[in-house]
């Protein structure tokens, strides 16, 4: 296990023609001891390319990277104790399981056979795979070859373990159940683990923190929450959530924002927030845009698409020219075509400076407690 420290990478690259791809630049981080770090952003944004610079499959153009108290940067993959698990599982053909578990014991440690089968058959208890062992991959489904390439990493002991998108090659149901897993394994192994993907579920669902990266540079580092309820910028606004935000491009007149679609009126901390720009981008998660009954402080709009999903309706509007996406509960029939009034409630929207895209305010967030059981016998008091 280790603290990485990440300071000022910059990664370039040259092309035939003599000029430069900036992959990365100047990006810090600082992973705690056993933290659970996902790197996310659209493809080309520069998330695997930090990956394969930690890992020191690349050399840095500029910046530092540290393992605790260590200076790695130029040190080669075998040197820095990592374990990578990569998108095609990377396995070898005519090796059995346990070959490919035990190659990398096999190839840089002293450990004998008795004792690299021992660690072998440890991890393949912990991934439910020890009845595998003696199978080569082309007998084993897409999730037990990850479980596999899993188990490689694990046994290594490495301090930091490295993920690229090692779930995009599974069917939707068995990557939410690898989520978990993957989840679980880190948690019980308490090893510091840099995860990337491209996938914003994955990422909120799976890192003790999220950073997020476009265009080579960071945007954002934080909790899943905090990225999702306080963004930072217009960009990880879009990019966090699903349905994304909906945005209304404005220009500040008085104490309302007015753009081609609505009128809003501001009042109290946002109209404060404003002071000081004249276009405005007002951005409302799917989920805080209201139905209302009455046309007092709401908009009209027509029901374009509706998509049912079960415990929910996305509802795809025409508000004035703008696309909107309403989540509703699934109970609601709803039919296209039908006109509807929403509301966007003040303390549940975002606004945007709209030439540099940096956040003016972020809506209200009120944390709330589950409910625990007391009393004893399994049986709430």
């Amino acid at each position: 296990m280790s603290r990485i420290e990440i300071d000022n990478l910059t990664k370039r690259y040259r092309t035939g023609s003599g000029d430069d791809i900036l992959a990365v630049e100047d990006l810090s981080l600082d992973l705690a001891d056993g933290e659970f770090l996902v790197l996310v952003g659209p493809s080309g944004c520069g998330k695997s390319t930090t990956l394969r610079c930690i890992a020191g499959l690349e050399p840095v153009s500029g910046g530092e990277i540290r393992f605790g108290d260590a200076d790695v940067t130029d040190r080669t993959p075998e040197e820095r104790n990592v374990a990578m698990v990569f998108q095609n599982y990377a396995l070898y053909p005519h090796m059995t399981a346990r070959g490919n578990m035990a190659f990398g014991l096999r190839m840089t440690t002293d450990l004998s056979k008795e004792e690299r089968n021992e660690r072998v058959e440890s991890a393949a208890r912990m991934l439910g795979i020890e009845d595998l062992l003696d199978d080569k991959p082309k007998e084993l489904s897409g999730g037990q070859q990850q479980r596999v390439a899993l188990g490689r990493a694990i046994v290594r002991k490495p301090e930091v373990f490295l993920m690229d998108e090692p779930l995009s090659n599974l069917d939707a149901k068995l990557r939410t159940t690898m989520r978990t897993e993957i989840q679980r394994l880190q948690s019980d192994l308490g090893v510091t683990t840099v995860y990337v993907t491209h996938d914003q579920t994955e990422a909120m669902t799976m890192g003790d923190r999220i950073a997020v990266l476009d265009g080579g540079e960071l945007q954002q580092v934080g909790t899943p929450l905090e990225c999702y309820y306080e963004p930072a910028n217009l960009f990880v606004a879009n990019f966090i959530g699903e349905p994304s935000m909906n945005f209304f491009e404005t220009e500040v007149a008085g104490d309302a924002l007015v753009g081609d679609a609505i009128r809003y009126e501001l009042s109290g901390d946002h109209l404060d927030a404003v002071a000081e720009s004249e276009r405005v981008t007002l951005g409302v998660r799917p989920e805080d845009v209201e139905i209302a009954e009455t046309r007092r402080d709401a908009f009209a709009g027509t029901v374009r698409v509706v998509e049912p999903m079960g415990d929910q309706n996305f509802l795809h509007l025409d508000v004035g020219g703008v696309d909107v996406t309403a989540a509703v509960a699934g109970e609601y029939e709803v039919r296209e075509g039908a006109n509807v009034m929403v509301r966007f409630p003040e303390a549940k929207i975002h606004l945007f400076d709209a030439d540099s895209g940096e956040v003016l305010a972020n809506c209200r967030r009120h944390s709330a407690q589950l409910p625990t059981a007391t009393g004893t016998g399994g049986e709430a008091a």
